[in-house]
């Protein structure tokens, strides 16, 4: 299995600026704390769909102590300006459901500063095989009822209204066969197009234009 514990890769963004990709550990708590609070209001309303205004200790204890098979996190990491420690500027994780293990909810998140540069999509790109590597077919996420756009495009890529949760639709996207075109993926039609849309972002917002941010998650 290449996504594991020893997995790591470099990748160049969009401005020149380079991170590191590497499933996330426990001792990768404080890091996470800090690149929540360089989010911007608006990310992290589309990130949870409501104001969460700090992470508390046992959210960011939940979200870096992951078993690596239904709970899977791959971040992004640089160095600090003093080279002394990693500053996480992006993660993705997927957590797979007890009653249907074929499918996952689905989120990327990337702070404010690193938005618009690609991360979102390489990322998005990582989660995508790390999952498929443990049987995941589907990623799961809610929308909005109210963001008509948004539910046309989801329709257009292939996605099924899963149920209704007053007021936002549970959607389905199969996330393709192994090493698809990426651009031909219905899950990166949403990216591309998801820069115009509001609120409820599925993945994350179009990479090569106003930057890729991140998706509803529970």
């Amino acid at each position: 299995m290449r996504y594991d514990g020893g997995y790591h890769e470099t990748r160049g963004l969009a401005d020149g600026r380079v991170v590191r990709l590497r499933c996330i550990r426990s001792e990768d708590r404080d890091a996470l704390v800090r690149a929540f609070g360089k989010l911007s209001r608006e990310s992290r309303y589309r990130r949870f769909l409501v104001d969460v205004p700090f992470m508390s200790a046992s959210m960011a204890r939940y979200l870096t102590e992951v078993d690596g098979k239904d709970h899977v996190a791959i971040v992004a990491m640089t160095d600090s300006l003093d080279l002394k420690e990693e500053e996480g500027v992006g993660v993705a994780r997927f957590l797979r459901l007890a009653d249907e293990p074929h499918i996952a909810e689905a989120a990327v998140t990337v702070i404010d500063a690193y938005q618009g540069q690609g991360l979102g999509r390489v990322l998005l790109e990582a989660l995508t095989r790390a999952a498929r590597e443990r049987g995941i077919q589907i990623f799961r996420s809610s929308v909005l009822v109210s963001n008509a756009p948004m539910r046309r495009i989801l329709d257009e890529a292939g996605g099924v209204v899963h149920h209704d949760e007053g007021d936002t639709l549970v959607i389905d996207v199969p996330i393709g066969d192994p090493e698809p075109h990426w651009s031909d993926l219905g899950i990166f039609r949403v990216l591309r197009a998801a820069a115009q849309a509001t609120r409820a972002v599925f993945l994350g917002e179009d990479d090569d234009q106003r930057g890729e941010d991140e998706s509803p998650a529970r």
